[in-house]
């Protein structure tokens, strides 16, 4: 009975996988997110100049009905949560194209912050005496770096994909790990919708329906949904990280699959600090990443198999 029940739940997560996670999916996706993004361009855009020409009033204290540029900060967030999702979609295809898509998401995480930045900026002649001014500069250098450590990234290990089809000739380490990462992506779908659609609920009560004074303990403006995520995607590496034993225990393998949960703790702790630290953790993180990458290419290379 317990195998009858075992094949069933099998069978159940393959076909939730290839209806959350196929290349039909993905592209109904991408076009989703993108009228939505579109949408939520103009309708940000709209409430901006509502608010400018005084026929709406909004006690948001974020800044972004200030300026028209902080509109761009909206379709930002949407093509973000896609970016989340592909994520989840290359996680059972490659494990670093999926480490690879934690790096872009905090890329764009701060080109998102410098649009919303450029409206706030205090263009004088002691550059370096305004914080936010510096944030902005630090955001900067910050983006530029990461971009060329993302290909680094990349470079180190050509995207090819890893197989995703359970097929006879694998052995049954590999069978198992490859349905294990299928899973985990699987579950992975459904707590990205809630924690996005959760994030989204309550930023608008907190800003446009909340009577009570905002708190000090609402999370940045940055860190909404993807404090939460990050959580969740370190519980996800850490099982993987176990799941692996499984296939390998070699020593590089296992260094690079720590050291990649350890980058993404790294860039969770960014969400709850200050803008100039958030964009020194990010940059330290991925650049650890690429780090832990090389070595273990390099041990490949030398063909060291302990």
């Amino acid at each position: 009975m317990f195998k009858a029940v075992s094949s069933s739940s099998a069978k159940i997560f393959d076909f939730l996988f290839l209806k959350f996670l196929s290349e039909k999916t993905k592209n109904k996706v991408e076009v989703i997110i993108l009228m939505t993004a579109i949408a939520s361009f103009i309708i940000h855009l709209g409430l901006i100049f509502l608010v400018d020409f005084g026929f709406l009033q909004i006690s948001e204290t974020s800044g972004l009905f200030k300026n028209p540029i902080t509109a761009i900060y909206t379709p930002f967030s949407f093509i973000l949560i896609y970016e989340v999702y592909l994520l989840i979609y290359y996680l059972p295809k490659s494990i670093t194209v999926y480490i690879g898509k934690q790096y872009e998401i905090m890329t764009l995480i701060l080109i998102r912050r410098l649009f919303k930045d450029l409206s706030h900026l205090q263009l004088t002649s002691d550059w370096f005496s305004v914080k936010g001014d510096i944030a902005f500069t630090f955001d900067l250098l910050a983006t530029v770096i990461l971009f060329v450590l993302i290909l680094v990234f990349y470079s180190l290990n050509p995207q090819k994909d890893e197989k995703t089809k359970i097929v006879p000739e694998l052995s049954k380490a590999t069978t198992l790990f490859i349905r294990m990462k299928n899973w985990i992506a699987t579950l992975l779908v459904p707590i990205l919708v809630v924690i996005a659609s959760y994030s989204l609920f309550d930023w608008l009560n907190r800003n446009f329906f909340n009577s009570s004074p905002i708190t000090s303990g609402a999370p940045p403006l940055d860190g909404i949904f993807f404090d939460h995520f990050f959580t969740i995607l370190i519980l996800a590496d850490v099982l993987l990280l176990l799941i692996s034993f499984l296939r390998t225990d070699r020593f590089s393998t296992v260094i690079r699959n720590s050291g990649f949960v350890i980058s993404t703790i790294l860039i969770k702790v960014s969400f709850g600090t200050e803008p100039i630290l958030n964009s020194v953790l990010v940059v330290v993180a991925v650049l650890f990443g690429v780090i832990i990458l090389a070595i273990e290419k390099r041990y490949d290379r030398l063909g060291l198999k302990s």
